[in-house]
């Protein structure tokens, strides 16, 4: 993959923020017109009026959720992965590639933190300068030599120079809310009684409309953030390769991060799509996970840097 310029990356990862940003409560006030529209016999006009007297409940609704994991993001991250600061004294080494990484690039230093886990991997995360951070496992530090985990820290910084975190966060945010939505309704349906309602409609079949349309918006969601982020980590790639001009570095590292780059403490699907490799998607043959695959196919990545050298 041809590697663009920093200025090209940084405005299309703004537009793609402004994207998510106009079209993620869009099509939340869908699901609500969709939801009324099929729960009211169809019927235009009073769906109309309903959906007036909705929508201001829903757009404080949204702009509350998103208030909130927007300032509490990095605690969330840090909660979901059980990482904590990596103190310079204690690890003089990794402190000195960043350092030395950000003096070449002009960037200002992100925070450090380190996950205590054996297996490889790493992530950026945070939404401004102040908030940015990178994250290692014990076992990325302890098991690459120094040009392989410099190769990484500059994936990482890629990401934070051209916003790709910033993007990548207010997706995660936005898709949480209908993959709440959606799980509230399956559970919902469950549990639901056979009661009436005055339209002659039961409260299962009224569920049962909740569930199909949340899940249909939760799906268009989905493909709406893979629409945009499939590309990042080849672009990350290939910034570190022109950070460090070392490819064949971060290609090695890759390589070993492949083999071992589950973190145990990770349980969630949102905070795994931040690692420099997500290790959820099967490895081989038909699967849905491979069709909704947060990264590209690891062995790809490697063969593309290697065209660098």
């Amino acid at each position: 993959m041809e590697y663009v310029g920093i200025h090209s990356q940084i405005r299309k990862n703004n537009l793609n923020s402004a994207i998510l940003l106009a079209a993620f409560p869009i099509l939340l006030l869908a699901m609500v017109y969709a939801f009324l529209f099929f729960t009211n016999n169809n019927n235009i006009e009073f769906t109309n009026s309903m959906f007036v007297s909705a929508a201001p409940y829903v757009i404080i609704g949204t702009a509350a959720w998103f208030t909130i994991a927007w300032f509490m993001q990095s605690s969330l991250i840090r909660l979901a992965t059980g990482s904590h600061p990596l103190e310079r004294t204690e690890n003089k080494r990794v402190y000195n590639l960043l350092e030395n990484l950000c003096i070449a690039n002009g960037m200002k230093m992100p925070k450090l933190f380190i996950i205590e886990d054996d297996s490889l991997n790493a992530f950026a995360s945070g939404l401004s300068e102040a908030s940015y951070s990178i994250s290692l496992s014990r076992g990325i530090i302890d098991k690459l030599d120094d040009d392989e985990l410099e190769g990484v820290i500059a994936h990482e910084l890629s990401h934070i120079r051209s916003r790709d975190v910033r993007v990548l966060i207010i997706s995660i945010i936005f898709v949480g809310i209908f993959s709440f939505i959606a799980e509230m309704a399956f559970r919902s349906l469950r549990f639901a009684g056979g009661g009436k309602r005055g339209n002659g409609k039961s409260q299962g079949m009224i569920i049962l409309i909740a569930v199909v349309v949340s899940a249909v918006c939760y799906l268009i969601s989905v493909l709406l953030r893979f629409g945009i982020s499939r590309s990042r980590e080849y672009m990350a790639d290939a910034g570190s390769a022109n950070m460090t001009h070392k490819p064949y570095a971060l290609a090695s590292a890759l390589r070993k991060i492949s083999a071992d780059p589950a973190i145990e403490a990770v349980e969630s699907r949102d905070v795994a799509q931040l690692f420099i490799d997500n290790p959820k998607p099967s490895a081989h043959g038909f699967s849905w996970d491979n069709i909704f695959a947060t990264h590209p196919p690891i062995q790809k990545r490697i063969e593309l840097l290697e065209q660098f050298v």
